[in-house]
């Protein structure tokens, strides 16, 4: 975009509503002002993010007891079914045994008792027993059945705590901050560390809801938003661009009530392990238009609800409300109304400037 600078004599500002011809005193003044011209931009907008691994699991106990050993380091890369702790298993099989002992008994009640409804019922076809005495023994016999289920259940549960008592990595990645030693206590309360699977790293960063709704009236919906999406950029907290360019994965279904953002989260690769979960940084996108009428920001003013830049009309200042986008980066911004191309607005200064103030060019004024 080509800038130029005119310098320009403004007569003093009508008092009340005069028009700009009827202004009675000249007051000589500069502004910066360009021509509007249709060209292609890209204007980078920047969110800030918070990384972490796309599959960052924290490990917590599934059952309570004594943590006995821990065997992996902090910071150590474990693959999927790595041991990494041990609880003391000596109650939970003792449990076990205790369980196994209640499910033979069961079994010998339940045993008992089908051999009694079987006499029974052998007793009844011959007319010796009456119903009352073969129904009271078959509902025995099903309630021994369902005690031996219980049992059996019992014995399964005790088995799934024993096998709880040591814990194994349930995804492959590096093993984060370890908060317990051996001889804690420990409960399903009680979160040990976390494994971050690091093959992928997510961003997740929020935008606002009109920021959506513009999105979504030029690509119809989130599917086709993230299919339309540019290539995401990283940059960490010293300032500088991760090598590898991401891609938007996900949009949050449901706007935060409190922010009034919705989330969005970015994928990148992480081949080499550079990137750590838990680390700050910036996600960046580059949005080209293309054929739009391009502005600096310094000339918009913002009024409430309303942006508007100084349009130089007829040899004065005229606001005109504009629709633009912006980017959180950039000094530019893309106009889709309000102007049109050939038009000549105030680039700087405008937060000085009213409406119907003359603006006299320096050709004008060397003819006075």
């Amino acid at each position: 975009m080509k800038n130029w600078y005119i310098c320009i004599a403004v007569a003093l500002a009508m008092l009340g509503a005069q028009s700009c011809a009827n202004a009675p005193k000249e007051q000589h003044t500069s502004f910066e002002t360009l021509t509007i011209k249709r060209q292609t931009v890209t204007i980078p907008s920047r969110y800030s993010a918070v990384i972490q691994g796309r599959t960052d699991v924290s490990i917590m106990p599934q059952t309570s007891g004594q943590l006995m050993e821990v065997c992996v380091k902090v910071g150590q890369k474990v693959r999927k079914g790595d041991v990494m702790f041990r609880i003391d298993d000596r109650p939970a099989k003792n449990v076990l045994d205790a369980r196994r002992a209640d499910l033979t008994a069961s079994q010998a009640q339940m045993e008992s008792a089908r051999l009694e409804y079987e006499s029974n019922r052998n007793l009844y076809e011959k007319n010796i027993v009456s119903s009352y005495m073969l129904n009271t023994s078959l509902n025995d016999y099903n309630r021994a059945k369902a005690a031996v289920a219980q049992a059996k259940a019992a014995v399964s549960q005790a088995m799934l705590d024993l096998e709880f008592c040591t814990i194994f990595a349930p995804v492959e990645g590096l093993v984060g901050y370890i908060k317990n030693n051996p001889g804690d206590l420990v409960s399903p309360l009680t979160k040990l560390t976390t494994v971050s699977g690091t093959s992928e790293m997510k961003a997740s960063f929020s935008i606002t809801e009109s920021a959506l709704q513009k999105v979504l009236e030029t690509t119809g919906n989130i599917e086709n938003a993230m299919k339309l999406m540019p290539p995401a950029k990283l940059i960490l907290k010293n300032g500088s661009e991760y090598k590898y360019e991401g891609k938007v994965n996900g949009i949050s279904g449901q706007i935060d009530r409190q922010t009034g953002s919705i989330v969005i989260e970015a994928i990148f690769p992480n081949p080499e392990g550079t990137l750590y979960s838990g680390i700050q940084g910036s996600v960046s996108f580059d949005f080209n238009y293309e054929d739009v009428m391009v502005i600096p920001l310094s000339a918009v003013v913002r009024i409430q609800d309303k942006t508007l830049v100084y349009r130089v009309k007829d040899g004065c200042a005229e606001s005109v409300v504009v629709e633009i986008e912006e980017g959180s980066q950039s000094k530019y911004a893309a106009v889709f109304s309000g102007l049109e191309e050939g038009d000549v607005i105030i680039a700087k200064g405008v937060n000085s400037v009213i409406d119907g103030m003359q603006v006299i060019f320096p050709e004008e004024e060397q003819k006075n």
